[in-house]
Parts: structure tokens; sequence; C-alpha cells
């Protein structure tokens, strides 16, 4: 089995950022299927109170409310949504470890889609972890992109002939 490129600290850095991504999305998907038959609106004001969070704040009261329109199927729904980011996680990780091409593609894909939402979310309401995530994001993305690997036999890219 061949390589498409060799792989470095920083490539598989990023590869297990990106399981430890999916492995707790995955965890997130068997909570949301744990509270299958309970009262999830009672989880839910339970939840805020034990973080000390005003339960008649802006946040709480969006939280509070989703809770209480969660029935069976929309939590199995969100249950397969977060197993099926999670395998695509764990299969770019996998790839990027290897040194994959292809798996350096989904990351550029994958990360990029989200600098958009970041940039609006660090615009409506600017914070410090905001902007972290934004910039590690934007990081992970552009170093990708300057790593891609050559594709076998390819000609080496020509800059500034056009």
């Amino acid at each position: 089995m061949s390589r498409d490129h060799p792989t470095s600290m920083t490539m598989r850095g990023i590869a297990v950022v990106e399981t430890v991504k999916g492995v707790i999305v995955v965890s997130a998907g068997f909570g949301a299927l744990r509270l299958l038959h309970h009262d999830v609106k009672q989880v839910a004001i339970a939840l805020v109170t034990r973080l000390h969070i005003d339960p008649n704040g802006r946040e709480a009261g969006i939280f509070l409310e989703l809770a209480d329109h969660l029935t069976s199927t929309r939590l199995w729904g969100l249950a397969a949504m977060a197993m099926a980011y999670a395998v695509v996680r764990f299969i770019e990780g996998y790839g990027l470890w290897l040194g994959k091409r292809w798996a350096s593609w989904v990351g550029v894909v994958g990360g990029g889609a989200y600098v958009p939402i970041e940039i609006y979310e660090l615009v409506r309401h600017p914070s410090v972890p905001k902007c972290g995530v934004l910039l590690f994001n934007l990081a992970v993305v552009a170093y990708l992109v300057a790593h891609l690997p050559v594709r076998p036999g390819a000609p080496p890219p020509e800059f500034g002939r056009p």
C-alpha cells in the first residue's frame, strides 16, 4: 500500500483532532439516545439548574423550549446525524494519518465550510473563544491547502504563469 505523501507531525496532529471531534460527537449521539423515554424538559431544567444558569435568560429559554419539543423521532434523528458526522471525522482522521490526498481535500472542504458561519457568529457576538476557534480552523485549512499532495505523475504547480 503506497502513501500519497509523507505525513508530518502537524498532519497527524490534525488527524487526531478530527478523530477526537468524532469521539465527542459519538458521545453526544449516545447522550441523545439516553434521553429516550425520559421527560426531556425535566432533564433540561435539571441541567440548567445544576449549571447555575438563569432559567429566565434568553439562551436558557431557547434551550428549554427546544427540549420541550424533542420527540423520540427527533432524538433518533439527532443521534443518526451525529453518527454520520462522526463517521466522516473518523474517515478523515484515518486518511490524514496515512497521508492520503483525498483526506486533505475532505479536511479543506469540511473545515472551510465552517469559516463563513464562524465569521458570522464572531461578528454577531464577538468573544475570545469564538475568535480562537476561527483562527484555529483557518490555520488548519491553510495548512491542509499548503500541503495538498501532488498527484503522482502530475507536474508540479507553476505559480505566476498566465
